[in-house]
């Protein structure tokens, strides 16, 4: 019988592993390995897998230098070629996954260049849930164009998972609108999961990706190079990313964002976010809701 993909998902997650985490990992009971979304490592402390209901130890504890193993397994032994997300926190992963860091900062003139003596990890185990924005994409087109939308949910709720499926989408082409150019700016590396230049993730293949990027001084430098139809951004957080969504809008390029909250008033009560519903950048937003069998994407419009 073929494994169910999620279970490859988690087998394919702890080949980051060093061997003796991995075997422990590995002997998971398949109903939790489908389920599962995070390895986590904590030196001295038991290694953990978190499922939907929380974390659950597993059988083995976490030496500091399993710790510096991951790093290497995750780097291919080439630290050096990722010291630019290092000093971030962060490791991309062959395959699409994601390895966060915490340890010492090592800094210079105010900056930190480097993360050494790890003390914790976590691994995500991304997973594309392609086909899930098929039904809202077609929501999105307003006079036979892409409308600038907004894909609004809680932390963890799948904003980004929905968002790289839209970017998908968009990029193939929907119904008859036809493929649009897509610059995705992937600040955190997790909506395209770039491995040496190459998505690890479908995002489609009309989509230009610029990884590691702050979206304030990634949307001018798409704008002024790959002449863009669509700009995807994950997350707008400062004004700094309000000013350059505003200003690629003002270019006649469309937009798609996602944002932290559970609703249009959830937005309106934030000083930051109503600005930008007063600014009318956004035509629609999509909420992300959560229902018994899975997630519901409804489409909205927002205030003219």
């Amino acid at each position: 019988m073929q494994k169910d993909l999620n279970i490859l998902r988690y087998e394919d997650a702890a080949l980051c592993l060093p061997v003796r985490l991995r075997k422990v990992a590995l002997a998971l009971p398949e109903e939790r390995k489908a389920l599962a979304e995070e390895f986590r490592l904590r030196a001295g402390r038991p290694m953990t897998v978190l499922l939907p209901t929380g974390e659950i130890p597993l059988n083995v504890f976490v030496e500091p230098e399993e710790l510096e193993a991951l790093c290497d397994l995750a780097t291919e032994f080439s630290r050096y070629a990722a010291a630019e997300t290092l000093r971030e926190g962060y490791l991309s992963v062959r395959g699409g996954f994601r390895v966060g860091l915490c340890g010492t900062a090592v800094m210079k003139d105010g900056i930190n260049t480097n993360l050494k003596n790890f003390s914790s990890a976590v691994i995500r185990i991304a997973r594309e849930k392609p086909g899930i924005a098929d039904s809202v994409a077609p929501q999105l087109f307003r006079n036979g164009d892409f409308a600038n939308t907004l894909i609004l949910s809680p932390p963890g709720g799948g904003k980004t998972t929905l968002l790289r499926d839209l970017v998908r989408r968009l990029s193939e082409g929907v119904g008859e609108y036809g493929p649009r150019r897509v610059s995705l700016i992937d600040e955190r590396g997790e909506v395209a999961v770039m491995y040496r230049g190459e998505p690890q993730m479908n995002v489609g293949p009309h989509t230009d990706v610029l990884d590691a990027c702050p979206k304030a001084l990634g949307i001018p430098i798409v704008l002024r190079a790959m002449n863009p139809q669509v700009i995807a951004v994950d997350e707008i957080t400062l004004r700094d990313d309000l000013r350059a969504v505003s200003m690629a809008a003002g270019c006649g390029v469309r937009l798609l964002a996602t944002i932290h909250a559970d609703n249009v008033e959830e937005l309106r009560q934030k000083p930051l976010y109503a600005q930008l519903l007063a600014d009318k950048v956004f035509r629609l937003a999509v909420r992300v809701v959560p229902i018994e069998a899975g997630r519901f994407y409804q489409v909205e419009e927002l205030p003219c």
